[in-house]
């Protein structure tokens, strides 16, 4: 039997789920009602690609790439599924749900084993995939790209087909050069490369001469590192407290030379592997687990929030959708909003309420907050309820909420007295929390207290009663609205309340009565009055959401609101933007769990911390910020139908936080080498408050009189990255792994 090389590579060699997925077959494609058609899908042979058969006879066959696919379901398990086919073939039913807003692909096979032959084998793949490292990754994605430039697949190589290799991984050379390492490499005179030719081509072309210059800084040992170099090496340019041991450790997980481990030695290409491992990315893996104190009250944390999460586009238009809801919920967002408004057949509906954005009910939301609130985290995710419903139907919310939720739902507050302050994330893991109006006092809960099945509460104690730029409905006069006992009764932790004042609501409001504020009132807030809003925020919780003009749902910049102590800060998910990766970057650490402890001075009643007006205090520890720009490998290609078309890159690093530390710095262009460009430039930052400070990598694609392409980015707490030689990985705009693609920097953190 042939041996399909990239299935060794994947160690999948002889995995019978991988044999089903390369032998493919018919699955019917599940659009609507009315269409359901059968399609032929097989796995290609570079075990990277799903082909599929169209119907059309002109067309060329279609395909989609493992890299793009966010996850894979079995049973019914989106959308669509729900609405067009029956709960009897669920065992039958899976969907591949892709990154960005690409339409799921929803599928039925002919049998539950062959469903699950599908999604067992497409997992194992993309795990595989996932798990190689950089290095492989790299060496793989070169490969093919020489492949490719073999046109006649003769296993040799022209200069023609060298010059087409060359332009396919992003670099332009001048003919002569191409010329001359062609015939350096040309050992046979043949006029082509072949075998161990090609395979010195390939390691002249792969040349890292950064990383020469540091390794023979170290080597010392018969011109390779010995464990000593190697521990030299990581306590002075890593600056990582690490032994002798630690060291050993490395070379038995990195070193690729048996000789050389058997001594105790690194190899240089040992040593590129650890340099390419994620253990020496930018980012302190001792931050990839939970590892903050996750027993501090609730509202010590900032936590991720989403905005109007069940729009999957703009505000006006968009679809509903319960998919919005779990892009949101396996991002790491713990607070999401649902717009609740009467529906036909007495079932309410989610939509932005007079507008044309379609709907979806409610009791759907539910169910699939249900499957997916702590798939990513096991800490407590809050549903911010905006409720425009008529009393019969919050009743029926109630119902839904009560019914599918079950336990999880939080009906009563934790302990057998009245609290005074909240629990932790950790107390309330695996809870759902409601957010929204109440009758009455949370005390009534302990004491019995009764109230009317209905009563009418102020529609100004709902701080977001009706979202700046949303139209009334007309003839609303009264600002009195009808709160059903039934949906009351659900708001622990989280009741919604207008705000005056920080002093009125210091003096006359509960610690879970919390406040929404819009951006701009917000924005006003922290800037004239941060040290007020911060020491509200140190008692009570504070929701942040878009102004209503943004019908774009285009974000504002969360920073100064974190600066003064706002734990849920709301954003559009579904809208790529600079914003949403500063959101991102922000709940990176701590397990992406959706909750980031606040630092002491914003949680300690003493503090007198300002960030618009800094003065001394424990939150002042001043750090210089050393960064040299190395060099990036394998930046993709912007203009991918343009053979000839390279990019000529630019670096450009920004740190956000205080306005003190907000500031930016660029180097030079690099023309035509999106391979391996080298930079070598240095850059420094002052950075006063490092605890809120965000450090940003954007590189983009130079060009003169017209807009910057963006080619990646990358942002990261500034407390969590590492000192020394680090590779940092490259996202798209979407937040998705561009694969092989980093830059290659030396950070240096010292006590200004």
């Amino acid at each position: 039997m042939e041996v399909n090389e990239n299935a060794v590579r994947f160690g999948l060699q002889g995995d019978p789920d991988l044999q089903f997925l390369l032998s493919g077959g018919s699955l019917v494609k599940v659009k609507s009602s009315s269409w359901k058609k059968t399609r032929f899908f097989r796995l290609s042979e570079d075990c990277k690609t799903v082909w599929q058969q169209t119907s059309k006879k002109f067309k060329k066959d279609s395909s989609f790439s493992l890299e793009d696919i966010d996850s894979v379901r079995h049973g019914r398990q989106t959308e669509g599924m729900q609405k067009y086919s029956d709960s009897s073939v669920e065992d039958r039913c899976f969907s591949i749900v892709f990154k960005g807003r690409r339409s799921n692909l929803d599928l039925m096979a002919s049998s539950k084993e062959e469903a699950k032959s599908w999604v067992s084998g497409l997992k194992k793949v993309i795990n595989s995939m996932t798990n190689l490292n950089r290095l492989q990754n790299s060496e793989h994605w070169i490969y093919n790209c020489m492949r490719k430039a073999d046109k006649n697949a003769d296993n040799k190589m022209t200069l023609k087909e060298l010059k087409h290799f060359l332009r396919q991984i992003n670099i332009v050379v001048d003919d002569d050069y191409a010329e001359t390492l062609f015939k350096q490499c040309d050992a046979s005179n043949s006029d082509t490369l072949e075998g161990s030719e090609i395979k010195n081509f390939y390691n002249l072309l792969t040349y890292r001469q950064e990383v020469d210059v540091i390794y023979e800084q170290y080597a010392h040992t018969n011109g390779q590192m010995s464990s000593s170099d190697l521990l030299n090496f990581l306590q002075k340019e890593q600056r990582e407290p690490v032994s002798l041991d630690h060291a050993h450790k490395l070379i038995d997980k990195f070193e690729v030379d048996e000789i050389a481990k058997l001594n105790k030695h690194m190899s240089k290409d040992g040593f590129l592997m650890y340099l390419n491992h994620e253990e020496s990315s930018i980012f302190n893996p001792a931050h990839k687990a939970v590892h903050q104190d996750m027993r501090q009250p609730l509202n010590h944390y900032f936590i991720s929030s989403s905005h109007n999460t069940y729009l999957m586009g703009d505000q006006l238009k968009g679809s509903s959708s319960t998919e919005a809801y779990i892009k949101a919920l396996t991002k790491g967002c713990r607070c999401v909003e649902l717009d609740c408004w009467d529906g036909e057949s007495g079932e309410p509906v989610i939509y932005h309420g007079h507008t044309l954005t379609s709907k979806v009910l409610f009791k759907d939301v539910i169910k699939a907050i249900k499957e997916y609130a702590f798939k990513t985290s096991q800490y407590p995710v809050i549903l911010s309820l905006e409720n425009h419903c008529t009393i019969g139907q919050q009743k029926i919310m109630a119902h839904h909420l009560t019914s599918i939720l079950g336990s999880a739902l939080l009906t009563q507050p934790l302990g057998h007295n009245m609290p005074t302050a909240f629990p932790g994330p950790e107390e309330l893991m695996g809870r759902i929390l409601i957010k929204g109006k109440r009758l009455n006092k949370l005390d009534a809960a302990f004491n019995n207290n009764t109230t009317e099945d209905v009563d009418s509460v102020s529609e100004e104690d709902e701080a977001a009663e009706m979202k700046e730029g949303e139209p009334k409905p007309k003839g609303k006069t009264s600002n009195k609205i009808k709160l059903a006992k039934e949906l009351s009764d659900l708001v622990i932790y989280c009741k919604s309340v207008h705000f005056s004042n920080f002093e009125l609501s210091r003096d006359n409001q509960a610690f879970y009565e919390m406040a929404s504020f819009k951006e701009g009132k917000a924005m006003n807030l922290a800037e004239s009055s941060a040290m007020g809003f911060i020491h509200h925020n140190m008692e009570k919780l504070s929701r942040i959401y878009p102004a209503g003009s943004r019908t774009n749902s285009s974000n504002y910049n969360p920073v100064p609101l974190w600066n003064a102590g706002c734990q849920i800060v709301a954003l559009n998910f579904q809208t790529s933007c600079k914003e949403m990766d500063l959101n991102q970057a922000r709940f990176l650490p701590n397990g992406k769990c959706g909750y980031i402890l606040k630092p002491e001075f914003l949680r300690d009643p003493e503090s007198q911390f300002d960030p618009v007006k800094l003065r001394v205090g424990p939150w002042l520890k001043k750090k210089t910020l050393h960064i040299m720009i190395i060099s990036a490998q394998q930046l993709p290609k912007i203009n991918k139908d343009n053979q000839r078309s390279i990019v000529d890159p630019h670096v450009r690093v920004e740190i956000y936080g205080v306005p003190d530390d907000n500031a930016s710095k660029q180097t030079h262009h690099i023309e035509n080498n999106g391979f391996n460009p080298m930079w070598n430039t240095r850059f420094q930052f002052t950075v006063h408050v490092p605890d809120l400070a965000l450090v940003r990598f954007v590189v983009e694609d130079h060009d003169v009189g017209v807009q910057n392409d963006l080619v990646g980015l990358y942002t990261i707490p500034f407390t969590s990255m590492q000192n020394g030689y680090r590779h940092v990985p490259l996202l798209t705009k979407r937040g998705i792994l561009i694969p092989s693609a980093g830059l290659f920097v030396h950070i240096m953190v010292i006590d200004a």
